[in-house]
């Protein structure tokens, strides 16, 4: 198999399809739900009160080189530019051997709240010495997921002061192993609401599952070649763009909602929660007091650019969307992947990659222009070309660089009259 797929972006969308299926191995059924996408009957059997579908475009990033392997990764979503930036900044790092990634494991917290308690920190020490108990209680609940080498691996007990008043709060350290947790750690922590009020003889209000998933980090890195990426003075650019970002917040909310472009594009590829996601991900890039970048840049000692990132990346291949989604379980196999874990890896790369890429453009052309060219084509059907004359009134107005609706239909109106001249 290989990612990198010559003038991919150049051929019919079932052209693409076709290439994609060779690549992954899809067969005919698995080719034709992805044309069909959702159907209504089982969108209703996904969410409550369902009138219709609101579907997103569904496209593949290519040149992906992860850990050795070659990928193709699906994204979901409707921005231009995100796809097209995706696969040339993986083509700028293929020729050092694409990402290399490690992570911390799938592992989740559920917090349980005690409230009312007058000695909060001997509750806390009462908690603490019926840990076995709480951990064994807790693992009764999903004997599958201790079978697979999950379950509840260690209980922390924290005390937080609040206007009002102290609280006891027990975080369930849970190995969720190929699922995302929500439904598993929801279910251990409520299970043992009663034992926390009897240890404690407090009130237990909340027990649910922590978004911030701290214990759950996921890492990439790239070398990007300076002559690859434009020369020695876009290498600069960049490590003084990303460094604006580590120091201003009204910088890096703009820097991670870029690393984010293509982590919840295949976070909704996969069927999984895109929210719980970002969440995550906003959360940890404030654990420090401060709103940060997720990513780092650095220039190695050959004057080669480094990025890397560390980043919560809680998804699952289990339950959910995933396993129901006709398209999620074939964007999977497109990916390849065999773990939550690899599946998290993925995820990270690809957000590394779109940082990478929208800091390139930023640091060279502007980031106006590889997207505005883009953006050319929706603005060409907005004002009502069709077929063939989208291409051409989008490369118009892109070499122009007069991107409007207006300009669209004054261009079709030109257009119109050479027709009628011709005929």
């Amino acid at each position: 198999m290989t990612s990198r797929i010559s003038g991919f972006y150049k051929l019919a969308p079932s052209e693409r399809l076709i290439a994609v299926a060779e690549q992954a191995a899809l067969g005919p059924e698995e080719i034709a739900q992805v044309q069909t996408g959702l159907l209504l009957d089982q969108a209703d059997k996904m969410t409550e009160n369902v009138i219709g579908l609101f579907q997103v475009p569904l496209g593949i990033a290519t040149n992906f080189v992860i850990d050795g392997r070659e990928v193709l990764i699906p994204m979901a979503t409707e921005e231009p530019s995100v796809i097209a930036a995706a696969s040339n900044g993986a083509r700028m790092a293929r020729e050092t051997g694409g990402f290399f990634t490690s992570s911390t494991g799938p592992v989740m917290r559920a917090l349980i709240q005690a409230t009312g308690i007058g000695d909060p920190f001997a509750a806390r020490q009462a908690i603490l010495l019926h840990k076995d108990d709480l951990m064994r209680m807790a693992n009764d609940k999903d004997p599958m997921l201790v079978k697979y080498g999950g379950g509840v691996k260690d209980i922390e007990v924290y005390v937080i002061d609040s206007k009002m008043g102290p609280m006891v709060v027990t975080h369930l350290i849970v190995d969720c192993r190929d699922a995302m947790g929500a439904n598993a750690v929801n279910t251990m922590a409520e299970s043992l609401a009663p034992r926390i009020e009897q240890i404690t003889g407090g009130r237990v209000y909340l027990r649910i599952i922590s978004n911030l998933a701290d214990l759950r980090l996921v890492r990439s890195k790239a070398v990007f070649k300076a002559e690859e990426i434009g020369g020695h003075e876009v290498v600069d650019g960049i490590l003084l763009a990303a460094e604006l970002a580590e120091v201003d917040p009204y910088r890096a909310a703009t820097h991670n909602k870029g690393i984010m472009n293509g982590v919840t594009a295949v976070v909704l590829a996969t069927g999984n929660d895109t929210r719980a996601v970002e969440a995550g991900a906003h959360a940890f890039a404030s654990i420090a007091g401060r709103y940060k970048s997720l990513t780092r840049y650095e220039k190695n000692r050959d004057g080669d650019l480094v990025g890397t990132i560390e980043m919560p990346v809680a998804v699952g291949l289990v339950g959910g969307a995933t396993r129901v989604h006709p398209v999620a379980k074939t964007a999977v196999k497109i990916l390849g992947v065999k773990s939550a874990d690899e599946l998290s890896r993925i995820i990270a790369s690809v957000g590394l990659c779109q940082n990478f890429a929208a800091l390139r453009a930023l640091a060279s052309e502007g980031i106006q222009r590889g997207h505005m060219s883009l953006h050319a084509k929706n603005v060409a059907v907005q004002a009502g070309a069709k077929c063939d004359l989208i291409e051409i009134i989008a490369a118009r107005m892109a070499a122009e660089r007069r991107i409007s609706v207006d300009r669209a239909v004054e261009l079709m109106a030109e257009l119109d009259e050479k027709a009628k001249e011709i005929t």
